[in-house]
């Protein structure tokens, strides 16, 4: 039990050797720990489901599962230890926020691959119709690629059909037309085979002759492009059948399925939201929980050692730093009584050749040179 709260002080980032000397604080520490380790461990979870829709491999899902879960672990055990209270709320809050915010991101992260796994039959069967709109979507691509041509073909069709129903229907009437007027229901309204039948029936024939022509030219034509458009049907249908059909069930595409479930479901998107909330929730307990806390035995202890060293620093920097200042100062006032001296000295060396020069002119009644009286 021991070794198992130490392990979650280790989880929670303090200093075992401080915190034996606060034992009001050992269960304090422990929790927090616990949950910055089950953080790790959801995290694992999640990643894990997710890399194997990725991969569709139980062991490159572990591997690479087993590391996103530590570094997120980590992560979340540096957030927490970072953060030290120093008794002034607004203080602490700064430090704090952006810690949440970064929680934040980490809550939902770890939710949503978890979302999509408690929600797994429900995004199968919303697959199933993405799938079907996919299919549907890539076949019609493929049909209108080819339509054009069937329906030119179609229309040439229609249009020699419609000029040989034309002319049918003109034959028609004027077959109707002799035969009225040969049993005197039409015409003349005179029951005979005399010229007039005789006129209309030669209409008849004829027309019936053109006909005749029209079909021998156009039937052909006809058939012809009826064989053409059958063989451009049968490359459509051909190309429609050799689209890949490939798994449909990727990450993405359980992403998208999920969020057309929240949208057109409002009991799915509710425990979606309470599911992110949940692990929100737990992402950000241990912040939440050092930041309205009373500062206890260990944060005093802690600020005490850490106060300790810092002045310890500070002495020695400033102690470095007064030392460094005291040997540049006199390095700088003996340099300037030397340089002081020296022009001194200098100045009476001079002084004293140029009355010995002056001496000697007096004596020798000579000119003065201004240059020997510095050799």
């Amino acid at each position: 039990m021991k070794t198992l709260q130490s392990f979650f002080h280790f989880c929670s980032g303090v200093d075992e050797r401080l915190l034996e000397q606060c034992p009001t604080d050992r269960q304090k520490y422990a929790g927090i720990g616990a949950t910055v380790f089950f953080t790790g461990v959801f995290a694992f979870f999640s990643s894990a489901y997710a890399l194997y829709t990725v991969f569709d491999s139980v062991w490159a899902s572990i591997g690479f599962g087993l590391v996103w879960g530590a570094m997120i672990f980590n992560l979340d055990r540096y957030i927490v230890m970072s953060m030290k209270r120093t008794g002034a709320w607004w203080r602490d809050l700064l430090v704090a926020t952006p810690r949440l915010f970064l929680a934040l991101l980490l809550a939902l992260v770890i939710s949503k691959p978890l979302e999509m796994k408690i929600f797994e039959k429900e995004i199968n069967a919303e697959l199933v119709v993405m799938e079907q709109e996919v299919f549907k979507t890539q076949e019609d691509k493929v049909k209108v690629r080819y339509q054009g041509q069937i329906d030119s073909i179609s229309n040439d069709i229609a249009g020699l059909k419609a000029i040989i129903a034309a002319k049918t229907t003109d034959r028609n009437n004027m077959v109707q037309q002799a035969l009225q007027e040969a049993d005197g229901t039409g015409g003349s309204k005179m029951r005979n085979l005399g010229p007039i039948y005789k006129a209309k029936k030669a209409q008849a024939d004829q027309a019936q002759a053109e006909l005749d022509a029209l079909l021998a030219l156009h039937l052909p034509a006809i058939t012809t492009k009826e064989a053409a458009k059958q063989d451009v049907i049968v490359k459509q249908q051909n190309d429609v059948a050799s689209l890949e059909r490939g798994a449909y069930g990727g990450l993405a595409s359980r992403m998208e399925a999920l969020s057309r479930l929240t949208t057109g479901s409002q009991a799915i998107m509710l425990a979606s939201i309470f599911i992110t909330l949940l692990f929100v929730a737990i992402e950000t307990a241990p912040i939440f929980v050092k930041l309205i806390a009373y500062r206890s035995p260990y944060d005093y202890l802690l600020h005490d050692t850490e106060h300790v060293f810092e002045m310890d620093n500070l002495e020695k920097v400033t102690l470095r730093n007064n030392g460094a200042q005291q040997r540049v100062r006199f390095d700088t006032e003996t340099g300037e009584f030397a340089l002081k001296e020296r022009i001194q000295a200098e100045n009476a060396l001079t002084s004293h050749k140029v009355q010995e020069q002056l001496e000697a002119l007096k004596k020798s009644g000579g000119s003065w040179k201004w240059g020997s009286a510095f050799q």
